[in-house]
């Protein structure tokens, strides 16, 4: 169904779009197509196979102009999402971590009610052949799914960026719900934020021997990064946990976990922790 009326207002902003390393400039370009049908405008490429700026992007985005020429292009996940609040992860099978799961539906009002309060807010879509990594995943703070026909759950991504995006156009057209009251106004964490609370943690626990055995470190910083994500914290929040990882690391550095019994002091210590002679 084609047709383009250039003298209505143009429908944009919403959730930030990102696909992490898109093949085919088709699809881009599709994408590009269904966030302009329903009113997406921010569209975020991390390592697209193909290179950007794609002529073939521009050719199948069917004039979404807009969405091509503002597409942004990142290295590394952990940047394309640095600035934002809130990230739903879109998946079509089950996963193993702490993740809240959401339909489409359930998800784009929570994308609405957040972005009403003046929060960032993006969705992540994997690669065409085989999705995101659970490693990617656990950078989000909750999960999408579509209720497909379990026998036959593939969609493209294109496919799957027009349902979410009809979603949220969607769920703008109900009225809003409205509460007697509400509790204080509390500016999520942004992904960098967050990022520094996991480095600090990370850093401080591997000082005290925490990654046992050195090869398991990978899979319990995902499961950290998982539960640090849940919550959703406030800025203030994440300052206030710093503050205290911080105070516990001036006083446990110099003994290490397995270099002694646990709340031995070294003499230093013990000097430093023995009580003024009263006068």
């Amino acid at each position: 169904m084609a047709g383009t009326d250039r003298q209505q207002p143009l429908m944009t902003g919403g959730p930030a779009v990102i696909l992490v390393e898109p093949q085919l400039g088709e699809n881009i370009g599709m994408v590009a197509r269904a966030m302009a049908n329903f009113g997406l405008s921010e569209l975020r490429l991390v390592r697209p196979r193909d290179g950007w700026p794609n002529s073939k992007a521009q050719a199948a985005a069917s004039k979404a102009d807009h969405v091509i020429d503002g597409t942004a292009v990142f290295e590394t996940l952990e940047a394309a999402i640095a600035d934002l609040n809130f990230v739903f992860a879109t998946t079509a099978r089950a996963r193993d971590g702490f993740k809240p799961v959401r339909g489409p539906q359930a998800a784009a009002q929570a994308l609405r009610a957040r972005i009403g309060a003046d929060q960032k807010c993006g969705v992540l879509f994997g690669r065409e052949r085989w999705g995101l990594s659970n490693e990617e995943i656990s950078l989000a703070d909750e999960i999408v799914t579509y209720p497909v026909n379990p026998a036959f759950a593939s969609l493209n991504i294109a496919q799957a960026v027009l349902l979410m995006s009809y979603e949220w156009l969607k769920s703008g057209l109900a009225p809003d719900g409205e509460t007697p009251f509400s509790g204080p106004p509390m500016q999520p964490a942004t992904k960098s934020e967050l990022q520094g609370l996991s480095d600090q943690l990370e850093e401080a626990l591997q000082a005290r021997g925490y990654f046992r055995p050195p090869a398991k470190k990978p899979r319990m910083l995902e499961g950290l990064r998982a539960v640090l994500s849940r919550p959703g914290f406030s800025k203030t929040e994440i300052q206030l946990l710093r503050g205290v990882v911080r105070s516990l690391d001036r006083f446990s550095r110099q003994m290490p976990r397995g270099s002694g019994p646990p709340g031995r002091l070294n003499e230093d210590e013990a000097a430093r922790a023995e009580p003024e002679p009263k006068r």
